[in-house]
């Protein structure tokens, strides 16, 4: 895997969207695009919330991703228009970038990459901008549309100032600077937006950040269907108060162990310091935290802290009016998902026979789990999982944060064509407003590469 990512060059009367993007940029700016630069979604395909809790993730890319087209100049601002209409203009000056996180407005996601590269060089003169962006990720979908877009934004800043930094680098980077809008996330969309190879789902591990090679077996084909429930994660505080409710479970596991549990964060802090297999640490969640939500008065109790070091050391700005906790059941979901993550890459490794119905298996169980312990599915969701499982796939489960979007199916090859007629039939077809999203929200994909930077080239 090349260590930096790629400068392309592509003839734009080849390409219809990039022809199509060229003309759209000229004609809001009246000169043409210096490049342009693209970064991909992704779907996960088992590992679902526990990235942030330091735990390796399998995702891949896929062919949708956000596209960018770009001209610099000196100006000191950053001009930028989008190819659907729905989302307004914006412009922002280069020395004053400020990012309004109660307001998670899709300009404000740009100008989280723009600014996680200005911070990470110290850029106290930036290039001016101009940028015309054009998404083939559906929004809030669970394909994380709005990492791709901070990805795209960090890699376009790093070109239009001419400065070079490493895939792994560029996520680590880009991970950081999508917290400015609010969102606690862990770092698997922006790794896999880098890291990604065409024809390669990777397992992510995280301290440091690595990527590996999964080889996925040959006679499955992964679909994705949306159910067509939006969330945006950064806009609602479910998301947060996962990350809160684990931060916490990680205290006080770590405290009933007399572990120097002030500094730990995240569950997989707590096992590595014990030393303790995944096993060891679902049967000490079983023995230390109780079914029953915590109140934040028990919380502080249990750790000794005022309702003030809550709001300082575990809570963020959109999680402090929670009330109740459940330790429990996020901490139970987050050490069971990471065991069957590291099942997943080995039965995908040792490729037995009856490896796919193995793997439907492990992903079947992800998804209850996601539905029970860690509350994050919602109806339509489930009501897509039965619909998918019933039409043929081995495995079914939510992909990305849930509370809507979308679904990952892996299908056996054979059983392709009859699996999405019934998807169609059964689940899109009744509800008329679903029937109209059906070509955007039911497809076939395979692992995409990574973000590359693209010049035109000229015939």
């Amino acid at each position: 895997m090349a260590a930096f990512p790629p400068k392309l060059q592509v003839q734009l009367s080849e390409n219809k969207r990039f022809q199509k993007l060229k003309e759209i940029f000229t004609e809001k700016f009246g000169e043409s695009p210096l490049f342009y630069a693209y970064a991909p979604g992704r779907i996960n395909l088992i590992g679902e919330h526990i990235d942030y809790c330091g735990y390796a993730v399998l995702p891949m890319a896929v062919e949708q991703n956000i596209l960018v087209a770009v001209s610099v100049n000196k100006s000191p601002t950053i001009e930028l228009a989008n190819t659907n209409p729905q989302y307004k203009d914006f412009t922002a000056a280069t020395d004053n970038i400020v990012i309004d996180r109660t307001k998670p407005q899709w300009y404000y996601y740009f100008m989280c990459g723009v600014k996680g590269i200005q911070e990470h060089f110290g850029l106290t003169s930036m290039a001016g901008m101009r940028c015309v962006v054009d998404g083939t990720v559906p929004p809030s979908s669970g394909l994380s549309s709005s990492s791709a877009l901070v990805c795209c934004a960090g890699l376009v800043t790093l070109e239009a100032n001419q400065r070079t930094l490493s895939k792994v680098e560029l996520a680590e980077i880009c991970t950081r600077c999508e917290r400015y809008i609010g969102t606690e996330g862990g770092g698997m969309d922006q790794s896999i937006s880098f890291l990604a190879e065409e024809g390669k789902a990777k397992l992510i591990e995280f301290s440091p950040l690595r990527a590996t090679d999964v080889k996925l077996p040959a006679g499955a084909v992964f679909v994705v269907a949306n159910c067509c429930v939006e969330m945006n994660k950064a806009a609602t505080s479910h998301f947060n108060t996962r990350v809160a409710e684990c931060r916490l479970a990680a205290k006080v596991l770590a405290k009933n162990r007399d572990l120097d549990w002030g500094r730990m964060q995240r569950l997989g802090e707590v096992q590595a310091e014990l030393g303790a297999s995944l096993e060891d640490m679902l049967a000490l969640v079983e023995e230390v935290l109780r079914p029953e939500p915590y109140s934040r008065e028990e919380v502080c109790q249990v750790l000794g802290i005022s309702q003030e070091e809550l709001e300082s050391s575990v809570l963020s700005a959109n999680t402090r009016h929670v009330t109740h906790f459940k330790l429990r059941q996020r901490a139970w979901h987050v050490y069971g998902e990471a065991a069957r993550v590291l099942r997943f890459r080995d039965v995908c490794q040792s490729a037995p026979d009856g490896a796919i119905a193995q793997l439907g298996l492990l992903m079947q169980q992800s998804h209850t789990s996601c539905r029970n312990q860690y509350e994050c599915s919602c109806e339509e969701l489930d009501q897509l999982v039965d619909i998918c499982l019933r039409a043929g796939a081995a495995g079914a489960r939510l992909t990305g944060a849930g509370w809507g979007g979308c679904v990952v199916s892996m299908v056996p090859a054979e059983k392709l064509g009859a699996f999405l007629q019934e998807v169609s039939k059964s689940f899109f077809e009744p509800d008329a407003r679903r029937a109209a999203l059906e070509k955007q929200s039911l497809f076939v994909t395979k692992p995409g590469g990574g973000a590359a930077v693209v010049l035109e080239a000229f015939p």
